[in-house]
């Protein structure tokens, strides 16, 4: 026999609170957008802002600003230090914001540095990396282009699968090319380029009546916003792992909104007569027990990285707990509100053409 974690006649009214939760989400984007502004973007690491990485462990309880008084001789007193723990004993991410620096025989010099001042015992130099400011930029504008087509090739298999228009998806699809070339001849930063050009996407969706894209493009964008957002609001710096993170997160988040888009879509043609607010929230009531299982277990297994997986895996844990609780959040309050929101207007042309046609005869 096999047990229900939900029973299959649950009927909690999602819909009737889809305006509180709309207003929770652009107050949170608003916040993270403001967040950015005034720390002047992300907290990059060493991967896309280009500097000196140094992971140190230590078998004794020290301080940074010991760390840095140690490492005054070599010239890296301006480190910015992270503490962590790694099975049991103390590690450090020493970040240094230059490129002047001779990274040949910078880990012996970094560990008989201190060494002198903690004991040589006591210390050991895990790894050291550098990366150029023009490596870096380049990985960073990457990394940006990765989720933006991320969050394009998403919409445009919505479109098809949902919709069956294809022809439309390709044309935006070439719309959006022929805008993001154009934007980059004219010498556009990256942020601004990829800003127009969601700002492109969402029109197209809306002009070419692609209600199923533009709820799905609107959920992931909250979604990596939101977890970007998380970023900035706990200092936390964005890494190459991080990136893997975001596009992991399109892609569940993604999976989520299909479910419950495919559901939506069967009870609307089996129940013309009913309110489409009705068929939404019996379509998410119906899959309710799918969406908490799926999060749950993936969050479970999240948590352990998060809590078990160490520093080194710690940033990344932290984005996909993020990132699957705000997927699993705007699949039910984000995605379907917007598909209730296009019915509406649809309806409302529909109505103002009928009463045009009526004068008009």
């Amino acid at each position: 026999m096999s047990m229900e974690f939900i029973k299959p006649n649950i009927n909690i009214d999602f819909i009737g609170r889809r305006k509180a939760a709309l207003f929770v989400s652009g107050a949170l984007i608003l916040l993270t957008i403001l967040l950015l502004i005034v720390r002047g973007g992300p907290n990059y690491g060493v991967d896309f802002a280009g500097g000196i990485l140094i992971q140190v462990r230590f078998n004794h309880p020290t301080t940074p600003d010991e760390i840095r008084a140690a490492l005054a001789p070599i010239a890296l007193e301006d480190s910015i230090i992270q503490e962590f723990e790694e099975k049991g004993r103390l590690e450090y991410l020493i970040r240094v914001n230059r490129t002047d620096i001779e990274l040949s025989g910078l880990s012996d010099k970094a560990e008989s540095s201190l060494g002198s001042v903690f004991g040589q015992e006591n210390v050991e130099v895990r790894r050291v990396e550098m990366v150029g400011p023009k490596v870096g930029k380049d990985l960073r504008e990457k990394a940006l282009f990765a989720i933006f087509y991320a969050l394009l090739f998403m919409v445009i298999y919505i479109s098809g699968r949902f919709e069956h228009k294809w022809t439309m998806s390709i044309i935006m699809a070439a719309s959006l090319a022929l805008g993001v070339y154009i934007i980059s001849a004219l010498g556009m930063s990256i942020i601004w380029l990829i800003g127009v050009a969601m700002f492109i996407a969402f029109g197209l969706c809306w002009f070419l009546r692609l209600q199923y894209a533009l709820g799905a493009i609107v959920a992931l964008f909250h979604d990596v916003c939101l977890t970007i957002g998380a970023f900035a609001l706990t200092n936390r710096e964005v890494t190459l792992p991080i990136v893997a993170a975001l596009l992991t997160i399109v892609g569940y988040s993604l999976n989520d909104t299909i479910v419950i888009f495919d559901r939506i879509r069967e009870n609307h043609r089996r129940s013309r007569g009913r309110n489409f607010d009705q068929v939404i929230n019996q379509s998410i009531n119906e899959t309710l027990s799918r969406t908490i299982l799926t999060s749950a277990t993936t969050l479970i297994v999240v948590i352990a990285l998060l809590i078990l997986g160490g520093g080194v895996i710690h940033d990344f844990a932290f984005a996909l707990s993020v990132g699957i609780v705000a997927g699993t959040y705007s699949t039910i309050y984000v995605a379907s509100p917007i598909l209730l929101i296009w019915e509406g207007q649809s309806r409302e042309g529909g109505v103002a053409t009928v009463k045009r046609r009526g004068r008009g005869g």
